[in-house]
């Protein structure tokens, strides 16, 4: 591996939203990437970290003189340390207004939390672009990276700290990750008092990737309430550590599972939390096509994400065992359907669950493929099948 920039997907609707805002906010989980697409995108603007204890002092103490320090804007880092300087941004965009000027340009980065997330919108409603930055999604790992396995692929995940390094230092950047972010600071955010019970959950969680989420069985498995259950599901999902996939409603007579399934942003973390250290175990797992279904649907939902869209995607199953991995619905109504498959050998019979779903939407299904590791490709909008690596 080198140490190549990964140019991020986002980056031209990041310069675009300045054609319209003076202020914009990129949120996400730590270390995706935030801090170092900021700096290659905006070399020129000024750059302060509120993760440093003196700036962070300084800001406190007097936040409207630190803001005027920079009369043409600067890139704020690790803002949810001080969520008030949204306050600050708003006087100053709103004095630009009535002037009719625009002569800052403000890019303020945080790992989303509620904090974080309440004063953007109560203070910067309508005055700043709120823009998510996930781990990197596939398509822009191969824009430097083309030589990887499927299992490695899976392995490291796509938090770029684990491109750029070799895959000796994985377990110890993910051991860091792990200790300092979800065990410090969400530990302080949802006041854990048992960190044992807490890991435990965390570790069942990733041996759920993929299957129905049920808060009472976790429950049970770790010894908490389902009221705490549901507390840190709430909590991991609004740090970007897990999300449900919800299921797909629809005015059919079938009996449709209600339970979202449960995914994690980063297959590398889950891998960790599941022991698995090497590419050797990788390929050996039983959960390897759970985690292969996982990172596929990281990949649409990151595109939806880098196109500035709000995630629509779901999984249908109903009464009777019927089940298609994604769904990913338009505007208009319309979906594509899409089956995920681990193996490397495509069959007919992977459309046998898309093929039933077509002939209960026949006039809103628009597309059905499979997506799977082999390498015949049948780019179709019907019946069609491609390798993970072009979606």
């Amino acid at each position: 591996m080198n140490n190549a920039f990964i140019t991020r997907e986002l980056c031209a609707n990041i310069e675009r939203a300045f054609d319209y805002f003076s202020v914009v906010t990129i949120i996400g989980p730590r270390q995706s990437g935030k801090t170092t697409m900021c700096r290659n995108l905006f070399p020129a603007l000024p750059y302060v970290n509120l993760e440093d204890a003196a700036t962070l002092s300084e800001v406190q103490q007097d936040p409207k003189a630190f803001i005027t320090k920079y009369p043409e804007g600067m890139i704020i880092d690790e803002a949810q340390r001080y969520p008030n300087i949204f306050s600050y941004l708003q006087v100053l965009v709103d004095e630009d207004r009535l002037r009719g000027v625009s002569n800052h340009r403000f890019v303020v980065t945080g790992s989303a939390n509620f904090a974080l997330m309440q004063r953007v919108t109560q203070s910067m409603a309508g005055r700043t672009a709120v823009i998510t930055l996930l781990p990197l999604s596939t398509s822009e790992i191969l824009s430097c990276y083309d030589t990887f396995s499927t299992d490695e692929r899976i392995l490291r995940g796509g938090y770029p700290a684990l491109w750029v390094n070799d895959l000796a230092g994985r377990d110890l950047i993910l051991s860091n990750y792990y200790t300092t972010y979800v065990e410090r600071d969400l530990r302080q955010l949802i006041q854990i008092k048992d960190l044992l019970q807490f890991n435990t959950f965390m570790r069942l969680c990733a041996g759920r990737i993929g299957t129905e989420c049920n808060a009472s069985a976790l429950s049970v498995a770790v010894g908490v309430s389902v009221p705490t259950i549901q507390s840190w599901l709430s909590i991991l999902e609004a740090s970007y550590i897990i999300y449900p996939l919800r299921p797909y409603y629809a005015n059919i007579k079938k009996r449709l599972v209600k339970t979202p399934k449960l995914y994690f942003y980063d297959t590398g973390l889950a891998s960790w939390l599941l022991g698995i250290h090497t590419i050797e175990q990788m390929a050996t797992h039983p959960l390897r096509g759970n985690l292969f279904e996982n990172m596929v649907v990281n990949d649409f939902i990151k595109g939806q994400y880098n196109n500035l869209h709000t995630p629509n995607v779901y999984y249908y199953r109903d009464s009777q065992q019927h089940e298609v991995d994604l769904l990913s619905v338009k505007e208009d109504g319309t979906f594509a359907a899409y089956e995920i498959k681990v193996a490397q050998t495509y069959r007919p019979e992977f459309f046998e669950g898309l093929h039933y779903l077509q002939a209960l939407f026949p006039n809103t299904l628009i597309s059905t493929q499979v997506i799977y590791d082999g390498e015949q490709t049948n780019p179709s909008q019907k019946d069609g099948f491609i390798n993970y690596r072009q979606i």
